[in-house]
């Protein structure tokens, strides 16, 4: 039994899928089983046991956590392509974080069985470390944004990361990020009045457009040079 085509092909738009080698691909998906969620529905919740490992195929995902006061943060939001959830699987500690539907879900679920298995294969267990360390890259260098860098070059960075999935890092670039500014003022912890200015200045220097429930790349380039202080 082999995986849909254009299943392969859709989840390839993820760099990490992208680099398993062919018959990695098809095993994973052949042995996965499809879940579906409803916007709002939740697919972990912070605590939860170690589970599955993830793959998502259609809408995306919310990544967040609550604070002490009750309030969301945003940490990032997954899109088609984006494999997940390993961590747990490898430590086996309780799930980190919230994760919910934005929009209408299905994810491929591989069962801890079979992702104990598959890390029998060299490739996989060396695709899973080089997976975990792209995580692990992507929070160190938001952390290192949070402490060191301006809110304009933090903002900068995100929608440039954003214009490439975000934590899957497509190599096809975006230039319209549907995206509401209370969303993108809780993924960078500041406050939705701070974003607004800053957007507004960087509208005027040309970088992006804003229209209601989206941001638009005008300028990459000149987004690069905010994002490096420039």
């Amino acid at each position: 039994m082999l995986a849909n085509d254009q299943l392969v092909k859709q989840m390839a738009e993820n760099q990490w899928f992208a680099g398993l080698a062919p018959a990695l691909q098809q095993e994973m998906l052949v042995n996965s089983r499809i879940q579906r969620l409803n916007p709002g529905e939740f697919l972990l919740r912070q605590g939860d046991a170690p589970g599955c490992f993830y793959g998502l195929v259609q809408g995306a995902l919310k990544v967040s956590t609550l604070g002490e006061d009750g309030k969301e943060a945003i940490l990032t939001v997954f899109e088609v392509g984006n494999w997940f959830g390993e961590t747990s699987l490898l430590d086996g500690l309780p799930r980190m974080h919230d994760m919910s539907a934005v929009t209408a879900v299905e994810v491929r679920r591989i069962e801890p069985v079979d992702f104990d298995r598959l890390m029998n294969d060299n490739g996989f267990a060396r695709a899973i470390a080089a997976l975990q360390a792209m995580h692990s890259r992507l929070v160190q260098k938001m952390l290192e944004d949070s402490m060191l860098r301006s809110t304009r070059m933090r903002i900068a960075r995100r929608l440039e990361h954003l214009a490439h999935g975000d934590t899957s890092l497509s190599l096809n670039e975006r230039h319209v990020l549907n995206i509401t500014q209370d969303s993108l003022a809780m993924m960078l912890g500041i406050t939705r009045q701070t974003l607004a200015l800053e957007l507004k200045a960087m509208a005027a220097e040309g970088a992006v457009i804003l229209k209601y429930g989206q941001v638009h790349i005008a300028s990459l380039p000149k987004l690069k040079a905010m994002e490096s202080g420039l």
